[in-house]
């Protein structure tokens, strides 16, 4: 199965398509009069379309087993052709499309085998996804693209060339994954002045995310969160809370971080843990989601 343990848990909706082609109007007559000799069509092929999406990941080796909390089944009757759409909701951290598409799929076949005994000259045609929501192509191209940033390695064994930096450079590459350019990228060793230098440098030199990696544990030498908060404008508890909740599924001593988030300016300055885990989970809880921040500092509104 492909990794998904990186990815956030959101909504996630998909609605697919089956076309059952019956060969005689009768056929629309015997459904509509509920005359099938087998049952209520409708009602039996929805069951088994329930029934079916549900064992999705039995049937198909690389589907991830997870929750199904929505399923809705409707039919649309037009000439000699029978719609069913399908759709699927669930909170997760991978879309429903193959849970639709089979789900369809399996009302279309119940319905065939229901009505087989009274129209021989039936077809399923068009099994097809129509619509998907909650991943991450529902975000593509609604952040900004002009965006930079500087890195910041906060450690004294770093910058004493007594360790190689590691947390920073997967900092550097999850944001040029997202598009983000890099104006900066620094070593400083664990000083109070040294770190509110950098960031008031940065936020005069118009640098859109300045990120400081280390610093933010209990040691006597961590005084990233110390050095930061009194200058920014304002704090953003959310960013901080969905980092650390989003490493607490994955470490128990997430919760001794003190990761920070805030402004100054236009700038958004982030504060995150200084080992290499720590910081690619930092990252991969808040990017690219993050950045829509850009567009509300610059008074842009999204839908």
């Amino acid at each position: 199965m492909v990794d998904i343990t990186h990815k956030n848990t959101t909504l996630r909706t998909a609605i697919a398509q089956a076309v059952i082609k019956v060969s005689k109007p009768e056929t629309i007559t015997a459904i509509q009069n509920d005359t099938v000799p087998k049952g209520n069509v409708f009602a039996m092929s929805k069951a088994a379309g329930l029934l079916g999406v549900k064992r999705t990941p039995d049937i198909l080796p690389d589907c991830h087993p997870l929750p199904i909390e929505f399923t809705g089944v409707e039919y649309e009757i037009k000439d000699l052709e029978i719609t069913v759409l399908f759709t699927v909701k669930t909170i997760y951290k991978t879309g429903v499309e193959v849970e639709a598409m089979h789900g369809a799929s399996v009302v279309a076949l119940n319905m065939y085998d229901m009505l087989k005994p009274i129209d021989k000259g039936i077809e399923i045609h068009h099994i097809k996804l129509l619509n998907k929501k909650g991943g991450k192509s529902d975000y593509k191209n609604r952040f900004k693209t002009d965006l930079n940033a500087a890195v910041i390695v906060c450690s004294d064994t770093i910058s004493a060339g007594q360790k190689e930096d590691k947390a920073g450079k997967a900092i550097i590459e999850k944001l040029k994954a997202c598009g983000v350019s890099i104006a900066d990228y620094s070593i400083i060793p664990d000083e109070t002045e040294k770190i509110q230098d950098k960031a008031k440098t940065y936020q005069q030199q118009g640098i859109d995310l300045i990120i400081y990696t280390g610093g933010t544990g209990l040691s006597p030498r961590d005084v990233t969160p110390e050095a930061l908060t009194p200058l920014l404008d304002r704090r953003i508890s959310g960013i901080e809370e969905a980092i650390r909740n989003y490493g607490q599924g994955r470490t128990p001593y997430a919760m001794l971080s003190r990761s920070v988030a805030g402004t100054i300016k236009n700038s958004l300055v982030l504060a995150l843990p200084g080992s290499t885990n720590g910081a690619k989970e930092s990252m991969d809880a808040i990017f690219p989601s993050v950045l829509h921040i850009f567009g509300v500092l610059r008074g842009e509104r999204h839908d």
